[in-house]
């Protein structure tokens, strides 16, 4: 195949540095918003906030997901610690912790494979369908996980031949995966196998480097039987028959079945017909996608219907993972397959193509941020309602007498974490508790300490 012209190349190394920048910065100034409007609160973060507080240590009631929650909950349990009594700014710091942990591993991924376009554009695809679609529920630990099996795949597959520290860095990683979310169940095996690769393609790697890689692929095979044994112990526990039967709604959460549309599309036309691929097709495809992604968040003004809802961030997950897993397994054809590839590898390649995908991703990107900027909003002044009546009020405030299902408030309220949240936002906590007149049975906490009222003695929201 003839090499690319120099005005090519020249061009692909300018998109190469705007797209990658670009990405980070917008990546870093959602974390300070976010964290800024306390994000980390929505759903279960207000409920795991005051057993953090009330306790005084972790809260990782679940052992299988402890890694995540340490890395996440040692900052505001420090500042605590430390004694800031300030909620609100206690739930900054929370939030903060939850946006920036895995920010910084997508940020570190994004800079290992910046030199080149084809894996640069699909990570940047990774933050575009996957993380930003699903992360309005940051609390989960899925965010974490996804984003280091993210960084660990980008490691491996751009690791020096004899680099100590890429080797370092994955055992760290795999640390980190080992106990963190069941969807390690398929994550583990394909990014040991991957490690496993790059160990064996450097012939001439010493002993201690091959131990290294050795470690980090048992870690990340370790992380898949914690996750094969969680599943089955927790098999017919309630919450997770509901996780179960729940998972193929992932079409309710619009903000991911709107990319995952376009590269379903792109997906299908590209195998078929891999010259599709330098036409125009693809930027017809998800410029369209594009559009309607950023536009999302006016749907409702034309049909009510259809509303960014932020519950179904928690849905999606699950194919979520089944898309990042397809995309980190795409990457590793590209950088493996080079004897004989099939045609779209090799057009997904050629400089002009990944030029226009990385391209494409990026408007991608930015697209996605619309609607979550624009649920961010909502929240806030859900939040900010809900503070004004916990700091009017006095006693027990049953929720039925609440406008629950008006706009935007249907959008963020959760039955059994409402005292929770409402004790964290109160300048008196205790003085007043929304409390949903329910016996639990039909929605309970997957942790009964989730639902009780919470003390916080001697803190306050300072505004």
């Amino acid at each position: 195949m003839p090499s690319a012209p120099p005005i090519i190349i020249y061009r692909a190394i300018i998109y190469r540095a705007i797209v990658y920048r670009g990405v980070v910065l917008l990546l870093w100034a959602l974390v300070a918003y976010n964290a800024f409007e306390c994000r980390g609160l929505f759903w279960d973060g207000s409920a795991f906030l005051v057993n953090l507080l009330d306790g005084e240590r972790f809260h990782d009631f679940y052992a299988a997901r402890a890694h995540v929650d340490w890395l996440t909950q040692a900052p505001m349990l420090l500042l605590a610690d430390a004694g800031l009594r300030d909620t609100r700014l206690l739930a900054m710091a929370y939030s903060a912790s939850l946006f920036a942990v895995p920010t910084a591993l997508y940020h570190f991924a994004l800079a290992r494979v910046r030199h080149d376009v084809p894996l640069l554009a699909a990570t940047v695809a990774i933050v575009a369908g996957v993380y930003l679609p699903t992360s309005f529920f940051i609390v989960g630990e899925y965010n974490v996980t996804f984003a280091a099996a993210t960084a660990a795949m980008a490691v491996t597959l751009t690791a020096g031949a004899r680099s100590v520290r890429d080797a370092v860095i994955l055992c760290v990683l795999g640390a980190l995966c080992l106990r963190s979310y069941e969807a390690m169940v398929y994550f583990g095996p394909l990014l040991a196998a991957a490690i496993v690769w790059t160990s064996r393609r450097t012939t001439d790697a010493d002993f201690g480097l091959r131990v290294l890689h050795a470690v980090a692929s048992l870690a990340f095979l370790g992380a898949a039987v914690v996750s094969v044994a969680t599943i089955a112990d927790y098999w017919d526990h309630p919450h997770f028959l509901e996780v179960r039967s729940t998972s193929v709604d992932f079409w309710q959460n619009m903000q991911f079945a709107i990319p995952l549309a376009g590269f379903a599309i792109c997906g299908v036309a590209g195998l078929h017909n891999p010259a599709w691929l330098r036409g125009r097709g693809p930027t017809i495809v998800l410029g369209v996608i594009a559009a309607l992604l950023a536009l999302s968040p006016w749907w409702r003004d034309v049909h009510p219907p259809s509303i960014l809802y932020p519950p179904s961030h928690y849905v999606a997950r699950q194919a979520a993972g089944i898309l990042l897993a397809t995309l980190l397994g795409s990457m590793w054809l590209l950088v493996a397959w080079r004897r004989n590839p099939p045609v779209v590898l090799a057009t997904l390649r050629e400089t002009v193509v990944a030029r226009r995908m990385l391209a494409l991703m990026a408007a991608l990107t930015f697209a996605a941020a619309v609607p979550d900027v624009a649920l961010t909003r909502l929240w806030a002044d859900y939040l900010g309602g809900l503070r004004s009546l916990v700091n009017d009020r006095s006693g027990i405030v049953r929720a039925e007498t609440l406008p629950l299902y008006v706009w935007p408030n249907k959008l963020f309220f959760q039955d059994w974490s409402f005292p929770a949240l409402t004790a964290v936002i109160s300048r008196t906590p205790g003085k007043a508790y929304v409390v949903v007149d329910q016996d639990y049975l039909s929605n309970p906490p997957f942790e009964p300490s989730c639902g009780l009222l919470p003390k916080l003695s001697g803190y306050s929201w300072r505004d």
